[in-house]
């Protein structure tokens, strides 16, 4: 890319489809395969050559900036802090002095989880002259009433958009997928100091002007931010729908699994797809099925845990089948038993 391209990531969110995870970590530090996804975002930006990017803070803000505000993943972080939400428009306002006037910006969220070609999304927003471009990604039709779907004309501009249509009211089983590409005019359509949303707010007026265009995502996209969804891009990976770098997958007969603990007994059972995340004692005997585990968790002799998500620092004394816990918590015998 011969100009400056600059990224925005949003990130002030409370993730509260994510609770009980989200309760001691802000969104964009949840974990897939052991890397926090806005880590996952970032190595994606530098891959092609984005090195500036800007984010707006607010749940748990102080553990982004400390995270990454001397990191090395290449990035030239920036942040601002938001007293109060803004929406997702207002968000992106408080942030303009960051952006330069000449250049076209790419505004990703923190809960999407994708190898969308972004280039060739700025490619298309360039030819264009349109002021917004939003990655479209298709979808089941079955699946269209969980998301947020767009139609457009032949030429891939949006003629409208439908809120989670029924199946049977959907126009279209192409889908927002909160990957943008705007032009610094986008700011014109965004007041100051004023809680402002894309899709409530901006999106209808630049649809009146014919002023959105798309570029088709055929790549692997997920949005993580439900718990189903979270745990599904787990299966992605391991599946090898979804791609970034992460420690290596060990295979046995009857599961993979990536594990950052540097000792695990021989006696630990696996089944499915799971991770393990640093510094975690795993007990003698104990089996880990299709589960997701982050830092520091103690497992004890002869557990079971199943179909389950287990938070940092907790302490797992009794079998957990298809329950998600949060941080440090401490699992009794007798609990969360099915």
């Amino acid at each position: 890319m011969s100009e400056k391209i600059k990224a925005m990531i949003m990130s002030a969110g409370v993730g509260s489809r994510l609770d009980p995870l989200t309760k001691f970590i802000p969104k964009p530090l949840v974990p897939v395969a052991n890397k926090p996804v806005m880590d996952i975002l970032f190595e994606k930006l530098l891959s092609y050559g984005i090195t500036d990017v800007i984010c707006n803070t607010y749940y748990l803000a102080d553990k982004i900036i400390d995270r990454y505000k001397e990191n090395n993943l290449g990035i030239n972080f920036n942040y601002i802090k938001e007293e109060t939400l803004s929406g997702t428009a207002g968000g992106v306002k408080k942030c303009q002095y960051f952006f330069d006037n000449e250049a076209p910006f790419v505004v990703l969220s923190a809960d999407g989880l994708s190898n969308a070609d972004i280039k060739k999304g700025i490619d298309v927003h360039k030819k264009s002259n349109a002021v917004a471009t939003i990655g479209i990604k298709k979808i089941a039709k079955e699946e269209v009433p969980h998301f947020g779907v767009v139609v457009t004309d032949n030429d891939g501009f949006i003629t409208e958009f439908q809120e989670k249509p029924s199946v049977e009211e959907a126009k279209s089983n192409y889908i927002n997928t909160g990957i943008y590409i705007f032009d610094y005019k986008i700011f014109d359509y965004i007041p100051e100091n004023t809680f402002y949303d894309f899709a409530k707010n901006v999106f209808p007026e630049l649809l009146k002007e014919h002023a959105i265009n798309t570029f088709e995502i055929s790549e692997y996209w997920s949005d993580i931010g439900t718990l189903e969804q979270y745990k599904q891009s787990t299966t992605d990976l391991f599946n090898g729908l979804c791609s970034f770098a992460h420690s290596p997958i060990k295979s046995n007969a009857c599961a993979s699994y990536i594990s950052d603990t540097s000792f695990l007994p021989e006696d630990v059972k696996f089944k499915g797809f799971s991770t393990i995340g640093k510094d975690c004692k795993i007990g003698n005997n104990s089996v880990i099925d299709n589960s997701i585990i982050w830092d520091n968790v103690v497992i004890e002799d002869g557990v079971v845990v199943s179909n389950s998500v287990i938070a940092s620092g907790c302490i797992i004394k009794g079998d957990v089948y298809s329950s998600v816990i949060g941080a440090n918590e401490v699992i009794t015998e007798q609990a969360l038993k099915i």
